[in-house]
């Protein structure tokens, strides 16, 4: 069932009893299109309502479907509109702010809904809390997943969805939005449609659907119309008569039909004025034919006055037979005559205005209508036709979806006023936030403890190099490197000592290791390297470094004593960084040359590492932080 407050009779408009706007509601709109698109109702409507006293975020165009090598330059644009706001957010006019973020262009995946959803809440709560936005209202145009979730976790006054298009006929991708959008139809407080069709469908999920096609912005329109005529120097140029079309130059306008109907009119000029959207190869190719390019839309009423006719020539399609196009009021404003082919709106917009459009469901049916027009006017017809148009105007549409929302909005304000509410609303709030800390930990856990991320993070740590003739070798013990447990890995860096001591690669070593338990470590390693054939002359020991910065200390006093310059570094592998950068700061006048343990029993990479691996790694990192902090690394 669709609800209707009461109804204008002609036109069918839900329109529920004028009152004035008592409140002053926060809005949150979730655009299907970017503030900077061609001009349309999403901005009419909300830069109307930030100039009646509402604050405004516009959320730029999160997509419907994956994008396309043709999409690079709303890509850039993006990209430019991010980096001149404050992380994205910026001000365009007073009480309307534009959010242009940058999202992983995959509506319909999980992973990347999930990483957009994270990312935007906490990009939204935070410039809320800065600018003290209270609860929104969200009105959306989109009903895809994303929009879904944002809606959730935002926890809006009121939720409004207005659409305004099939979406899901309208690219073999976007079919997927289909479930998606019957589950936003039961979930919005409001549903605004604007065709007949979109009406029926919404009513089967939805007993609050009202009937608000797109408007015009009839008072500017009027001024342009009764102005003194001063025509745009493009279109002055032009020879007339000339039939013009306003609007995106996209996929739906029937290119075919235009071309066609040209060459039946050779001594008529068809203007196009709008930006270039799909490939108009054929149009350019047409001698009477003229492309003007996109205008700001502050001009359109400029072009469309010198239009003798105004033209809607699309395709007949699943999609645009939902379609209810804004140039037609756009025209009629300025009075001038519309011929459009056979869509299903207009044939609705004609019952309930009379035959104010002409409809030719053939380029000869379109030809002759134009024809017609053109040699025969009739008096009187301006003068219904700028009737006509001031009915459907914006103000008017506005006024009526406003009064709808103030009484949405009070009936659920005194609904969630009851005690039981509040708490289920606050239980429910609380299970968001446990599942979004559950959802976190799971993804971190999948992350670090099933992929090999952590091993490629560990890489930078290491520092190996060929060994080279040097005074000494310096082994480095205590668990340095490795569990932070002094301990681990001793006998695999004894091993590797004694390999380049028997290579010949240096006649002696020091052992540091200050670790204390049963025996001293240092001694413990003296005793090893002994039993695999190193002198006792040949081993030094330092047994007092608690930390790598004491063992460079420590070993680099023995050093200087001795007057050794080159030394070759053993220790764990991902020790290796930090122990080189604390050698170059406290140690500069020493040659190292870095020469870990080939294999280490304790960062053994079979799969994805352990527990005990990832802290030892996190632990290197934050010791090299440390480190630089206080000046010795």
């Amino acid at each position: 069932m669709i609800t209707t407050p009461s109804t204008n009779g002609k036109n069918g408009i839900a329109t529920p009893p004028a009152s004035p706007l008592d409140r002053r509601h926060d809005v949150l709109c979730i655009s299907s299109i970017d503030w900077d698109f061609i001009w349309q109702g999403h901005q009419e409507i909300m830069s109307t309502l930030a100039a009646q006293g509402h604050r405004v975020l516009f959320l730029e165009n999160t997509g419907v479907r994956s994008p396309k090598f043709s999409d690079l330059p709303r890509l850039r644009q993006r990209l430019r509109n991010f980096w001149k706001g404050t992380g994205g957010f910026r001000e365009e006019r007073p009480n309307l702010f534009v959010f242009s973020p940058i999202v992983l262009p995959l509506p319909y995946s999980r992973i990347a809904r999930w990483l957009n959803r994270v990312w935007l809440v906490h990009s939204i709560r935070r410039w809320m809390r800065a600018v003290g936005f209270a609860r929104p209202v969200v009105w959306t145009f989109l009903p895809t997943p994303l929009a879904h979730e944002l809606i959730g976790h935002l926890d809006p006054a009121l939720t409004i969805y207005y659409c305004i298009d099939d979406l899901a006929s309208s690219s073999p991708e976007a079919r997927r939005i289909t479930s998606s959008e019957v589950a936003m139809f039961q979930k919005a407080d409001l549903v605004f449609v604007t065709s007949e069709k979109l009406r029926e469908r919404a009513a089967q999920a939805s007993s609050h659907v009202y009937f608000f096609p797109f408007g015009v912005r009839f008072h500017s329109f009027e001024e342009a119309r009764l102005a003194p005529r001063e025509a745009p120097a493009d279109i002055a140029q032009l020879e007339r008569p000339i039939v013009g079309y306003v609007g995106g130059m996209h996929q739906w306008i029937d290119q075919d039909l235009v071309v066609d109907v040209a060459r039946r009119l050779p001594h008529v000029t068809f203007a196009f004025v709008g930006p270039e959207q799909c490939d108009v190869s054929r149009l350019q190719a047409c001698a009477n034919v003229t492309l003007l390019g996109g205008k700001a839309h502050s001009s359109l009423p400029g072009y469309i006055r010198e239009f003798d006719v105004g033209i809607v020539p699309y395709r007949l399609s699943d999609y645009t037979s939902n379609v209810y196009p804004t140039k037609l009021n756009e025209y009629l404003s300025m009075g001038i005559p519309v011929v459009a082919t056979d869509l299903l709106e207009i044939r609705r917009f004609n019952a309930d205005h009379g035959d104010v459009v002409a409809i030719a469901p053939s380029a000869e049916a379109f030809a002759a209508a134009i024809e017609r027009t053109l040699t025969a006017p009739q008096a009187g017809h301006v003068a219904r036709r700028i009737e006509v148009a001031k009915t459907n105007s914006w103000q008017s549409r506005i006024a009526k979806m406003s009064a709808l929302i103030d009484e949405a909005a009070g009936n659920r304000s005194r609904a969630e006023g009851r005690w039981e509410l509040r708490l289920k609303r606050a239980y429910r709030l609380a299970r968001r936030r446990t599942a979004a800390i559950v959802a976190a930990l799971a993804v971190t856990y999948m992350v670090l403890f099933q992929t090999p991320i952590a091993w490629e993070l560990a890489d930078p740590l290491e520092i190996s190099e060929p060994p080279q003739p040097a005074d000494v070798i310096v082994v480095f013990a205590g668990g340095v490197g490795e569990s932070g447990q002094a301990g681990g890995g001793y006998q695999e860096r004894v091993k590797r000592a004694v390999d380049l001591y028997r290579d010949g690669y240096a006649p002696r070593m020091i052992f540091s290791s200050g670790f204390v338990f049963a025996f001293e470590e240092a001694e413990v390693m003296r005793g090893l390297a002994m039993a695999n054939g190193v002198p006792p002359e040949a081993i030094l020991l330092e047994t007092n470094a608690t930390n790598t910065y004491e063992n460079v200390a420590l070993c680099n006093k023995i050093l200087l004593a001795n007057g050794w310059k080159r030394i070759l570094l053993v220790s764990s592998p991902y020790h290796m960084r930090r122990a080189v950068m604390t050698w170059r700061r406290s140690a500069p006048g020493i040659q190292v040359t870095a020469t870990p343990v080939a294999v280490s029993q304790f960062y053994i990479r079979d799969g994805a590492p352990s527990f005990e691996q990832l802290r030892g790694l996190l632990q290197e990192y934050a010791a090299i932080a440390l480190y630089w902090w206080r000046g010795w690394a």
